[in-house]
């Protein structure tokens, strides 16, 4: 396959990914404030460090104006955020365009249907106000167009770069989304264990569609299990230790190398950070510092990320050609330069 079109089929998916995260991470923020007093609900700033965007907020905002409107608009329509749904979704559409012949009719006209919708939200910004139904929308499309892969497109090469790139970046943000409800969200420690922090708690679950599923396994909300969870359970498909045990899957897959093997460095970095979910103990986790683990395991996914680009796409020799390192969410500038092969400058 060519290496062209399988990072645009890539990026496809990641970019689709994300933007259902970001709806999702909004959407819930929302109903947050329905059960919080107004100070405590006023707390957008999380959502943007979550996305990855901090810096660039304060730099165009102002460090005091993450307020809901700001927020919203920053995350939803600012075509200047890359991180944003306008963004992603522009992006997905032009990696879609460029790979027709790659992907089923039903996955391109989903994909450019969820462009033109919102490319019409966006000039008349009708859901500013009231984004709930819009983001319901967003995360649908994006849950249909999973759908249509799996059903109408050949589990081929192709079918395991769009796998690949949906299932790093699911990893991605379930990290962030658990390391930012421990860093940030909480005001002070006298709110641990206190209904304030329970509601938080379900809200994360909520964010990664996860409430139901964990109450099932776990019944009670408890920090640590949620925790648990999230990072380290083996069924549950947005779990990170999920994501990245069938992200391996695909990789080799594409490679043709046996599983437990590698003959490249994506393959030993990628099957060396499995590895270590599979023998990790929550309790390990906590021990070491949440906050420090995830950090350090998105440090580790940006490599992974990196080295895909340098042994898969570059055109030119790693040392010669642009990495991905600048993005801390590993997201090209354009999807223009996404779908050509070229990460950001």
């Amino acid at each position: 396959m060519l290496s062209r079109a399988a990072n645009a089929i890539y990026w496809m998916n990641r970019y689709l990914e994300r933007a259902d995260n970001v709806a999702r991470f909004i959407n819930v923020n929302l109903h947050l404030m329905l059960d919080l007093s107004v100070e405590t609900a006023s707390q957008w700033m999380p959502l943007v460090v979550t996305t990855g965007g901090e810096k660039y907020f304060r730099e165009h905002y102002g460090d005091n104006a993450a307020t809901q409107e700001n927020v919203l608009q920053f995350l939803i329509y600012d075509k200047n955020n890359p991180n944003s749904i306008a963004s992603c979704v522009r992006s997905a559409r032009e990696n879609a365009r460029s790979v027709r012949q790659s992907i089923s009719s039903e996955m391109w006209e989903t994909v450019n249907k969820m462009h033109l919708s919102f490319r019409q939200a966006s000039a008349d910004q009708t859901h500013q106000d009231a984004p709930y139904d819009f983001l319901e929308e967003i995360k649908n499309s994006g849950h249909l167009f999973i759908g249509l892969t799996e059903s109408t497109m050949s589990n081929n090469e192709a079918w395991h770069w769009a796998r690949l790139g949906r299932l790093l970046e699911r990893a991605d943000q379930t990290s962030r989304i658990v390391d930012v409800k421990y860093y940030f969200v909480l005001p002070t420690i006298e709110y641990v264990g206190m209904p304030y922090d329970n509601l938080h708690w379900a809200a994360l679950l909520k964010s990664a569609t996860a409430f139901e599923m964990y109450r099932k396994r776990y019944r009670r909300i408890a920090p640590k299990s949620v925790a648990e969870f999230l990072l380290l359970d083996r069924e549950f498909p947005r779990s990170i230790h999920y994501c990245l045990v069938h992200a391996e899957h695909s990789l080799h897959a594409i490679t043709g190398s046996p599983l437990g093997t590698f003959q490249n460095p994506v393959e030993q970095r990628l099957g060396r950070l499995r590895s270590d979910f599979d023998f990790a103990r929550i309790e390990e986790i906590i021990d070491f510092g949440l906050h420090e683990y995830l950090d350090n395991f998105q440090s580790r996914l940006i490599q992974v990320g990196e080295t895909i680009y340098d042994d898969f796409f570059a055109v030119e020799p790693p040392s010669q050609s642009p990495t991905q390192s600048q993005s801390q969410s590993l997201l090209p500038a354009t999807g223009e330069a996404a779908s050509q092969g070229v990460s950001p400058p």
